[in-house]
């Protein structure tokens, strides 16, 4: 058996391809799946009608709870999580994730982007899962799972974390 120094070091080889696995696994999306997120289903909330949705004009409502503001959006373009005929509805919390600012008002609907933050300016791409394009924020909005039932759109759960709240497990 080999002294105690040495049998809890890593050789530099080792060390380098598990450090190479690593940032392979961050650097490929859904390789390694969404690790960062956590999806959690909820009661299902009726949140519009599909039939009177218009692009780039968002439907605010709150979940999963009340004082959780999201919004709603028909992109008019296929979108990540995109539910609908084109697959361009999607719906993201309207928190940013670096401190918590406010989203209300910066919707882009011709970019298709949340932002800037008035806080520090972070802006999300929300056609690919609402991740960073630009700013502080380290994490993606968290995006809200939809479904629909004929011609409603019902808001069932949550991927990732709202800025302000402990995680939850289920």
């Amino acid at each position: 058996m080999p002294p105690a120094d040495e049998r809890a070091c890593l050789s530099r080889r080792d060390f380098l391809l598990a450090g190479g696995k690593l940032v392979l696994l961050a650097a490929v999306p859904g390789l390694a799946g969404p690790v960062w997120a956590q999806r959690v289903r909820q009661t299902p909330v009726e949140v519009a009608r599909l039939s009177e949705l218009r692009v780039g004009e968002p439907v605010w409502f709150d979940f999963p709870q009340p004082g959780y503001a999201n919004a709603l959006i028909r992109l008019g373009v296929a979108a990540g999580g995109g539910i609908g005929p084109q697959r361009d509805i999607v719906a993201f919390s309207a928190r940013c994730t670096h401190l918590g600012g406010s989203l209300r008002g910066t919707l882009r609907s011709a970019e298709q982007i949340f932002g800037p933050c008035p806080r520090h300016l972070t802006t999300f791409d929300l056609t690919r899962y609402g991740v960073v394009i630009t700013g502080h924020a380290t994490q993606s909005l968290p995006q809200v799972i939809l479904e629909t039932d004929g011609d409603s759109i019902l808001a069932v759960g949550l991927q990732g974390l709202v800025y302000g709240t402990p995680p939850t497990h289920g």
